[in-house]
């Protein structure tokens, strides 16, 4: 064996080792996510008064959170390397679930909405997970380790709803301020995960440091190629957010117990990151665009079962083509952007992507709340199929003008 073939061998292996570590990181610290999500909506009508609009407010602070902690979260890495970085991430996430507690015993809707609003600002941290894998891999693992890291998310998805299931009550009388504290001992469990990574997101190769190999952030963003994942990442994303975030409140309106309600959650969330152990083998077969166009298929399949009734299966079955919508969408559009930059250029692409990103997240999960307390459940699934028809039009400009591959 040569010297630069035991080279590649053991970038191999380390790029493994590090997409390990990240998905149990991810399982662990991530489980924070359905546990805002699934009670966001939930407690905030616990805590509201007859006007129960801003029912929803609390999720969308997760969501703006996670959009505002996107480039500072990115810049904290840089300087202290990922595991520092994502460390600091994890004692984020346990403020947040502090802030939260305390905000359900003093019935404080707004501290409860900046407290979740905490918790997404250490969850922009978890979203750089993603990214480091693939940064850290050889570039025929690059899509693997992404939907690897994602795969860690079925642990969260059987967690994150569990926790909430005997948690909700712990704290009575006060509701679901147990589930929320449960979040700092999960943070606990992720920083010793995320101490045994070895790897730094600190510029240590030439191809890292060479700032005349850097290109400015418009040139980037601007290619066609970037625009189209970024509009499909947004779109799956989006409408992810938009209809999980209404499903809860629907389910409960129609009768159905919270229960249940949280087991439909899981189910999705399960579906989100289910598919993850072979997405990245999909998008090395076929390409990431094929894959991106069968996720936005199946979001139009989870609207037209929503809007075929509102029997618990149905909610559950729209929940769960919508995760696998998501999944497909989301990890073949981030395969496209992670393709779009060099590495030189990678943090600073990242952070405004998923500043963008989870900026439009936030504001689909407040207008969830709105359109479904003024239009209901049916609306908000109509409103699925002109977002997935931008998304195929971003998609279909990619042949007219012929984007290579970076």
């Amino acid at each position: 064996m040569t010297a630069a073939t035991a080279a590649i061998a053991e970038a191999g292996r380390e790029g493994r080792r590090t997409a390990v570590l990240l998905a149990a990181a991810q399982a662990i610290v991530g489980s924070a996510a359905p546990i805002a999500i699934s009670l966001g909506a939930l407690a905030g009508q616990y805590l509201l008064g007859p006007d129960k609009s801003l029912a929803t407010a609390p999720i969308t602070g997760f969501n703006l959170g996670v959009a505002l902690g996107a480039l500072p979260a990115a810049a904290i890495i840089r300087s202290l390397g990922h595991r520092g970085g994502f460390m600091t991430g994890t004692v984020v996430t346990a403020l947040g679930g502090l802030i939260a507690t305390l905000a359900l015993f003093q019935a404080s809707f707004w501290l409860f909405a900046f407290g979740l609003c905490v918790i997404g600002v250490g969850g922009a941290f978890v979203q750089q997970f993603r990214f480091a894998a693939a940064d850290n891999a050889p570039p025929e693992f690059k899509a693997r380790a992404i939907s690897f890291v994602l795969a860690g998310g079925i642990i969260t998805a059987i967690l994150g709803p569990q926790i909430v299931i005997y948690t909700r009550e712990l704290l009575a009388p006060v509701m679901f301020a147990g589930s929320f504290a449960s979040i700092l001992p999960l943070a606990a469990v992720g920083t010793l995960i995320l101490s045994f990574l070895r790897v730094s997101s600190r510029a240590n190769t030439g191809a890292e440091t060479a700032a005349s190999d850097a290109r400015p952030l418009a040139e980037i963003v601007t290619q066609s190629r970037f625009v189209a994942a970024l509009f499909c990442t947004v779109g799956s994303y989006a409408l992810m957010s938009f209809v999980m975030t209404g499903a809860p409140l629907a389910m409960v309106g129609c009768g159905l117990s919270e229960d249940n309600a949280t087991l439909g959650i899981s189910w999705h969330v399960m579906a989100m990151f289910g598919p993850s152990f072979f997405t990245g083998s999909l998008i090395h077969r076929f390409g990431a665009e094929r894959i991106v166009a069968i996720g936005l298929v199946l979001l139009i399949g989870c609207a037209a079962v929503a809007l075929s009734g509102l029997a618990l299966w149905q909610f559950w079955t729209a929940l769960i083509l919508l995760g696998l919508g998501w999944n497909f969408g989301f990890i073949g559009a981030t395969a496209m952007v992670a393709a779009s930059y060099r590495p030189s250029e990678k943090s600073k692409v990242q952070g405004f992507h998923d500043f963008v990103l989870f900026g439009s997240v936030a504001f689909s999960s407040l207008m969830s709340g709105a359109i479904y307390n003024a239009w209901g459940w049916t609306m908000l699934n109509w409103i699925v199929f002109p977002v997935v028809a931008l998304c195929f039009v971003a998609l279909g400009t990619l042949k007219f003008v012929g984007a290579p591959k970076f």
